[in-house]
């Protein structure tokens, strides 16, 4: 596994120290907890903006979220997205849905 560093104002790392206490774990594991959550967070939010824009098909949006289409077209109801894409659009999404 690689090792990556980096500099934390002594705030983050007090309230990094208090989660890893809080979870009963090492600072590296909880460090490696966050930054997965986190990026999952990242990939998700940009997902939800660029569908919303219609820059991005459902499909895509999915893929950019590292989601199933099942799983987007949850995220997507639950958060009551809307898009401005083009017919094409929904019928490219269709065909992937067909091809799962």
């Amino acid at each position: 596994m690689p090792t990556i560093s980096a500099r934390l104002p002594s705030e983050e790392k007090d309230e990094l120290d208090d989660v890893a206490e809080l979870l009963s774990e090492d600072r590296s594991t909880t460090i490696r907890k966050a930054l997965r959550e986190g990026l999952e967070t990242l990939r998700l939010r940009v997902a939800v903006e660029q569908y919303q824009s219609g820059d991005v098909s459902a499909a895509e949006a999915a893929q950019l979220a590292d989601l199933s289409i099942a799983e987007w077209l949850d995220v997507a109801r639950e958060r009551n997205l809307t898009t401005q894409l083009e017919l094409s659009d929904l019928e490219l999404d269709a065909d992937t849905a067909a091809e799962l």
